[in-house]
This record gives structure tokens, C-alpha cells and sequence, in this order.
């Protein structure tokens, strides 16, 4: 039988503010434990719960960027559950009228070998104060409780059941990530769950309209654990089916030692948690002119600059896409471009696509992190532009001060000369080649009677005899001229 994957995403965002959601105690990381838990956290007796407008300014940052209504009215909820990290009996959240509804996040993967780009539709995000957190092992056979995270705001973002594949699901985890980290909304650091994305996973035959039952797993806090835990669910739920058993509504665990899902608890519908409106809160009310004024402080959106990549620069469509993922990326690459000139955008691009994002690969880096400035790299491009350098050598160039950082500009040309530069002289090129058709009569003597490829051979010996420093245009003219005369 074929199956089908559907996937859909609860993402957890931790707001970058100062303060909690209700209260003013500080929501630094790595406090001592329940030493930032004011009354307000633990629901003592004749406390209120007062609401942090820049919690709400960033959720609006947030609607405006995905391109969502923000509601001018919605409500606060209690959602009732017990469970030791939580010291209110409830949690605050958001239920029937959340402050973001629809809107969609664009995401780019690779699909069958192809390269896709997706609007990612988003059903809502709402607003809610975080949990505490359980400290299992603060002794033997005993588990604390820290209640610093108690009320520490969070956007949760849902997804409509859209995704079809565990690379589109992290494709788009991705693309999130990266969208509010461009806002500064959230720091999305996710080994400290400040970016915490829980996927729903089922599986139905090809063709049924109905969805198959689902299975949560929760606070997945990294991309490469995503991709693993949703495979393997794939694969469970799958087998369970063929096997002739039943797939039971569950929130699931990822445990990355074994490579497997385990069940943590079977799962609540909404009816469990017994929603309704927090008497303490009052409906909040966003007007048009608030909404306006935080669009005026909301930086360039990546599809604005997207377009602008495309129409100011003349990238293609794919590279600009590329480009914007990360602000960090397009930010690099606009000072390359900008020190360079316009007329190295589609080179620069090229670079940061492929030596620049292969090496920051590969030593795990982030583009902050990059050891080559942009202005090096800038200068790097002209020396290919004017002819001093050939590709190959600029790759030489790069690696070299990859491994030997310096601040100084003037370091890419010392390397340069240390390295090498290209040979353009025509008397130098010109005495090789001699030599080299002088080694090779039979290439000469097949080209002569018109076998094109015998030139290429040529060209290649001659690249070969100069150890690629060869200027490959002066390469080719010279030795065409050579063998017509």
C-alpha cells in the first residue's frame, strides 16, 4: 500500500523581552533556580496578572511579517491542567480568538531532486506565559522543580496539516527560525528552548480525504533530531498499520541515543483542558494606528528584499531566495556587493552559495562566525574580475585565509602573492604553449582536421603545464592562434 505523510507544526517562540508575560521578574537564562519567580509567577493568593505590551508588539511584528490578520480584540484563556512545573493549576493561553490568525511562512527544499519553494500555511499564533521546568537527578531518585521559566512569554505558532515529508517539515522549521530571528523577536537559540517545535505526524493511504490518527512528539531542539524523530514516526506508525494494530493519539518523545520515539503520555483534545475565558485578563485590544506604528519599526522583510535582489541586482530568482534564508547570509552578502559593485552580485552570489556556505558546512559555523571579512572577499572578487587570479586560485586564496584569519584588507593580496597570481603575460603563455603543442603533435594534428575536442585536450595540458595559473582567455586565444597559423 502507498502511504502519505501529514505533517503540521506547534512551534514555541520565546518573546526577547525584558520581563515575563505578566509579571516583571527577569527572564535571563541560567539563573539560579527559582530565584526569578515573583508572586505574580506562582499565583499566589490577590495577585493580577498584568499584560507586557512589548509581548504584544512582537506578536504583531510577527502577524505582519507572515502576512496574517491581527485581530483588533482577542482573549486570554486559562488552560487547565496539573502538573508539578505548572504552580498556578492552569496555564494562560490563548483559545477561540487567538491575536494572529492564518498568514504563511515561504520555505524553499529539495524534492526529488528539484528544488521546491512552498507557502507554508499558518492557522493562527497566540500568545501564552511558559511553564516551569522539572530538574530530574538534583538527587537520588528525586526531581526538582524550577520555576525561573514560569511565565516567560511565548508566541506559539501553528501550522495547517500541509507538509508532506520530513525534509518539508524541516524546510520549514527552518525558514520560521529564521524569520524570527530577522524580526529579533526571538533569539531562536534551541539547545536553551527558546525555539522548541513539537510535530504532529499520522500517515493515510494515497488518495483518503480522511487524516489518519495523530502522534505529538514533543520539544524536538534541533533540526537534525526533527528530521530523525519524524522519519522514524513515519516508519512506526506504517508498520503499526500493516502489522494489523492501531495507531493511538499519543504524545511521543524523541530519544536521539536509540533513534526512536517513545510514548510519554496519551494525548488531550482541547475538551481535556477545559478552556475558558481568565476572568484576571481583560480582552486585549489592538488598534490600526498601534498596528501601523509597529510596521514603521519593522525591518526590511527577506521577501522585500528578495524582490529588491532580483530587480536591483538581477540575481535569479533561486540565488535571491538562497540569499535571504538567513539575515546573516544576506547581510554579508550586500556588504560584498556593496564593496565590490553591482557588477559582482552574481558572482558574490555564487561564492556565498558555494565555497562560503560549503566551508561554514562543514566547520559548523554560523555566517557571523565567518573568519573572511566581506571586504575580503569583495577584494577577492575584483582580483578574478581584472584578470590577476583565475577561480581556482582565488579558492586557494579563500581556504588559505580561512585557516590564517587577519582583519587587514591588504591580507588578500599578500596571500595572493604568497600563493601565486595568474600569468598573463603573452610571452610567458606563448612559450608554453609552444612547448606544450611541441609534447602533444597528435592532439595538434586531430584539431588541425577538425576534431574540436583535441582543442580542449590542448587547453587542458596547458592549464596543466602553468600549475592552473594560466589566465584561461589569454590560454585559449593564444593557442587558437598558434594552431591556425
Amino acid at each position: 500500500m502507498q502511504w502519505e505523510v501529514v505533517i503540521g507544526f506547534e512551534t514555541h517562540a520565546q518573546l526577547k523581552t525584558n520581563s515575563k508575560i505578566f509579571s516583571g521578574s527577569s527572564i535571563q537564562f541560567g539563573a539560579e533556580p527559582n530565584t526569578q519567580a515573583s508572586p505574580v509567577d506562582l499565583a499566589l493568593p490577590g495577585v493580577l496578572p498584568v499584560m507586557n505590551k512589548g509581548a504584544v508588539e512582537k506578536a504583531i511584528q510577527f502577524g505582519l511579517a507572515v502576512g496574517a490578520l491581527v485581530a483588533p480584540e482577542s482573549i486570554f484563556a486559562r488552560k487547565n491542567y496539573f502538573y508539578p512545573d505548572l504552580p498556578k493549576g492552569y496555564q494562560i493561553s490563548q483559545f477561540e480568538i487567538p491575536v494572529v490568525q492564518g498568514g504563511f511562512v515561504p520555505c524553499v527544499f529539495e524534492k526529488d531532486g528539484k528544488t521546491e519553494f512552498r507557502n507554508i500555511e499558518l492557522t493562527r499564533a497566540h500568545l501564552e506565559e511558559d511553564a516551569g521546568k522539572s530538574m530530574h537527578g538534583v538527587a537520588q531518585d528525586m526531581t526538582g522543580i524550577d520555576l525561573n521559566r514560569a511565565g516567560t512569554p511565548l508566541l506559539e505558532i501553528v501550522t495547517e496539516p500541509v507538509m508532506r515529508s520530513a525534509a518539508e517539515a524541516v524546510a520549514y522549521a527552518k525558514a520560521l527560525h529564521s524569520l524570527v530571528t530577522w524580526l529579533d523577536i526571538c533569539d531562536g537559540n534551541m539547545q536553551e528552548g527558546s525555539f522548541r517545535c513539537d510535530a504532529n505526524v499520522s500517515v493515510r493511504p494515497v488518495g483518503q480525504k480522511e487524516f489518519g490518527t495523530r502522534c505529538e512528539i514533543k520539544n524536538l531542539n534541533s533540526f537534525r533530531f526533527l528530521e530523525e524523530a519524524i522519519n522514524y514516526e513515519v516508519r512506526r506508525q506504517i508498520e503499526l498499520i500493516e502489522d494489523g494494530g492501531k495507531v493511538i493519539q499519543q504524545t511521543r518523545l524523541y530519544d536521539p541515543d536509540k533513534k526512536i520515539t517513545e510514548k510519554m503520555r496519551d494525548k488531550e483534545d482541547s475538551m481535556d483542558y477545559r478552556y475558558f475565558p481568565d476572568p484576571d485578563l481583560p480582552p486585549l485590544k489592538i488598534s490600526r494606528e498601534w498596528v501601523e506604528q509597529v510596521r514603521a519599526t519593522m525591518p526590511e522583510l527577506p521577501s522585500a528584499m528578495r524582490q529588491r535582489f532580483i530587480e536591483q541586482l538581477g540575481l535569479p530568482e533561486y540565488d535571491a531566495t538562497i540569499l535571504t534564508q538567513s539575515k546573516g547570509m544576506a547581510t554579508y552578502f550586500e556588504a560584498v556587493v556593496t564593496a565590490a559593485g553591482t557588477a559582482q552580485a552574481k558572482p558574490a552570489a555564487n561564492w556565498m552559495m558555494g565555497d562560503v556556505a560549503a566551508t561554514l558546512n562543514r566547520e559548523g559555523l554560523d555566517i557571523n562566525a565567518i573568519p573572511v571579512t566581506s571586504a575580503q572577499l569583495a577584494i577577492l572578487l575584483q582580483r578574478i574580475a581584472d584578470g590577476t587570479i583565475s577561480n581556482k586560485i582565488a579558492k586557494e586564496v579563500f581556504a588559505a585565509m580561512w585557516q590564517a584569519p587577519s582583519p587587514d584588507v591588504g591580507a588578500v593580496d599578500k596571500m595572493i602573492a604568497s600563493i601565486g597570481g595568474q600569468i598573463s603575460d603573452v610571452n610567458v603563455l606563448g612559450k608554453i604553449i609552444d612547448e606544450v603543442m611541441a609534447a602533444n603533435q597528435q592532439s595538434v594534428d586531430e584539431y588541425r582536421a577538425g576534431k574540436e575536442k583535441a582543442f580542449n585536450s590542448l587547453v587542458g595540458q596547458a592549464m596543466k603545464a602553468t600549475k592552473g595559473k594560466g589566465n584561461p582567455a589569454q590560454v585559449n586565444e593564444l593557442l587558437k592562434k598558434k594552431l591556425a597559423g
